[in-house]
């Protein structure tokens, strides 16, 4: 236990070395033709952005530089279920990790601590298929997209195979909306807005949505959505530094507040975002996001809820923090 609650950190990914783009292709990684002057050009003066940005990002929460040696899944493995120990974490679920045969594998290093998500490539002719065999012969939970990396819009009505296929398994999605990537990275796309996803939540009501890192620069969008689709909830995960870039005041106590006033805790989950070595678990976040709910006022079973009750309850897997 961590103090007097179960955790389940909902949101990290599994780190796998050469595994850049977290379970998806370079779409969004791309500036521009890599073979045209201009692109390389910005390229390189955003890898020196980069580089100032993430240093002082690391210097500003007190993180160590990522390690560069490539491990073996194994390796990687033991070393999470060693780190949930240390904290006190029940559970961890592992969003990305390289791909759904891998990640299969990793999670059935640790069962009782590992869970998985499906992370494939949702406009592939057979996704709702991969994905009908990733949940039910490789035995993930549930289906992570980064919706800025798809290249139609996420309501689109070629898609509904898959959305009709998590329905029919009964699993949640879980969907990046919001700027991508570090400095540097996306900020424009057609399916950058939460509010894209409000005819598909309309139309699959039985389908849990779940919208990360509170919105980020879209969270008035997210609110009106979770206000209008009872069906989406939000999760916590991350440092949530976006925060600073908005053009009003506006602090991780007030995306609490706000959120909690709006959908109640049944509807908020708890994630650290944790993903490279040697930081780890990143138990700032839950030691901060903690705090803040604590000096809400939130009740322990409010608090159960958020931080490992709704993650189990949407993922529908055993765990201490559910009655």
């Amino acid at each position: 236990m961590y103090q007097d609650l179960h955790i389940f950190d909902w949101h990290a990914h599994f780190p796998i070395k050469g595994d850049l783009t977290q379970g998806g292709d370079n779409r969004t990684r791309q500036t521009g033709r890599i073979d045209s002057p201009a692109a390389v050009e910005r390229q390189k003066l955003r890898d020196v952005q980069l580089a100032k940005t993430r240093h002082q990002w690391r210097l500003a929460f007190d993180f160590p530089e990522p390690e560069t040696e490539p491990r073996s899944s194994e390796e990687q493995a033991e070393r999470w279920a060693a780190e949930l120990d240390t904290y006190g974490i029940d559970k961890i679920g592992f969003v990305t990790g390289r791909d759904n045969d891998e990640l299969s594998r990793v999670v059935s290093m640790y069962p009782d601590k590992f869970v998985g998500f499906a992370h494939h490539d949702i406009t592939r002719p057979d996704a709702a298929q991969e994905l009908e065999r990733a949940v039910t012969q490789l035995g993930l939970k549930g289906l992570k997209l980064l919706a800025p990396t798809v290249d139609i819009l996420i309501n689109d009505r070629s898609l509904y195979p898959v959305w009709e296929t998590c329905e029919r398994l009964g699993i949640p999605v879980l969907s990046h909306f919001g700027m991508l990537g570090a400095a540097g990275g996306v900020s424009y796309h057609p399916n950058m807005s939460p509010k894209v996803l409000e005819p598909v939540a309309r139309d699959f009501p039985t389908v849990d949505f779940v919208i990360p890192h509170f919105g980020i620069q879209h969270v008035t969008d997210l609110l009106f959505l979770c206000w209008s689709c009872p069906n989406v909830s939000v999760d916590s995960s991350g440092s949530n530094q976006w925060v600073r870039w908005m053009p009003y005041k506006l602090t991780l106590d007030d995306l609490f507040q706000r959120f909690y006033e709006t959908i109640g805790p049944e509807r908020i989950l708890f994630g650290s975002d944790s993903s490279w070595f040697p930081r780890g678990f990143a138990n700032r976040y839950l030691q901060d996001q903690l705090r803040i709910c604590r000096f809400m006022g939130m009740s322990h079973e409010e608090l159960q809820l958020i931080f490992g009750g709704n993650a189990a309850r949407i993922l529908n897997v055993l765990f201490a923090g559910v009655q």
